[in-house]
């Protein structure tokens, strides 16, 4: 499933083959220990992100994404629905990843990636999908795709994830340095800084000056996705306050950004309403960036993936998907 060379869209993907089962499950309890990850990853001090007020929240989210991934490698996914509904997106997100690190490096061909995606983890697709392009980020491997058990759009989240990853854990370069991945076209671009966007929000503490300040840093031709990024992230993990949302989105319509903002938090809606549990934050957050409740922004995405058809793979779709999303939400506003 991975390599340096991205496979055409349009030619079928072959699967690794599998290694005989003894000496898979030989290898898998050789790789157990090394590669169970420590909690304290995820303190912000350690990370040395800003700390504010939502710094528990965020914090808490970060501790449930690793805490998901040691679960799958210590064998014991079903741990996982112990945690708070608020915050277990994140673990699957930490699920994806560890399942695709297995995959890959037990040359299993995605198959622990595909079990997770239709049994425990059907609710959390997008979280999955983002979780094996984390997978990548840290294998220091381009993420490619060959999960085919939901729609195959998904499977570009990937991308997304890999930029998340890079901007939580290796954040002096890319963010600081504002470094992205080589060999990566327009695209793959694009939807990796939706990810990093998700991370900035992360970075900066949920804090709504803050994260403009920082998006300042980065080129023009960069920050609509940035913008679409932090969309997501202010509305499916939330930590920002009622004046904060409202300063983040009339920040986003000032610089122009206001549709790839809503775009963002729509697609967060999406996800949360995918898992049955809306927590309160998405539900104070929609009406702020989206101009709209979760169910009418969760169904923007809905409308702009049918209106696609059914042949939608390639990144091109992807992006096709995401602006019908934003003009959805621009005929909302001039309907209003």
């Amino acid at each position: 499933m991975p390599s340096e060379a991205v496979p055409s869209e349009s030619a079928p993907r072959q699967s690794a083959p599998e290694a005989p089962a003894a000496g898979r499950t030989e290898a898998l309890r050789a790789l157990r220990g090394p590669l169970r990850q420590d909690p304290g990853r995820g303190d912000f001090g350690r990370l040395r992100f800003r700390l504010g007020p939502a710094r528990g929240h965020l914090e808490a989210a970060v501790l449930s994404f690793l805490t998901g991934f040691n679960a799958v490698i210590a064998g014991e996914a079903e741990r996982i629905d112990d945690l708070g509904e608020e915050v277990r997106g994140f673990a699957y997100e930490g699920a994806g990843m560890a399942c695709a690190t297995l995959d890959v490096l037990t040359l299993t061909g995605g198959r622990r990636l595909r079990a997770l995606l239709s049994g425990q983890g059907v609710r959390y697709p997008h979280m999955i999908h983002s979780g094996a392009g984390c997978a990548y980020a840290r294998l220091r491997l381009r993420p490619t795709w060959g999960v085919r058990a939901v729609h195959p759009l998904l499977r570009w989240l990937a991308f997304d994830g890999f930029g998340f990853h890079r901007g939580l854990f290796a954040a002096d370069r890319t963010v600081g340095r504002r470094r992205t991945p080589r060999l990566m076209d327009r695209t793959r671009w694009a939807i990796f800084d939706q990810g990093l966007g998700r991370a900035l929000w992360f970075h900066e503490c949920a804090g709504a000056d803050d994260v403009v300040l920082r998006l300042a840093e980065f080129p023009a031709g960069r920050r609509a996705d940035l913008w679409s990024g932090i969309g997501m992230a202010a509305a499916y993990a939330g930590g920002a306050a009622p004046d904060d949302l409202e300063r983040l989105a009339g920040a986003a319509a000032e610089a122009g950004f206001h549709a790839h903002l809503a775009q963002g938090a729509a697609f967060a809606c999406a996800a949360r309403l995918i898992s049955g549990a809306v927590p309160g934050h998405t539900a104070a957050a929609a009406p702020v960036l989206c101009g709209a409740e979760v169910d009418e922004a969760a169904g923007w995405t809905d409308t702009a993936l049918i209106a696609l058809g059914h042949n939608a793979y390639s990144g091109e779709h992807y992006q096709a998907w995401r602006a019908g999303v934003r003009k959805a939400w621009s005929r909302r506003g001039r309907e209003a």
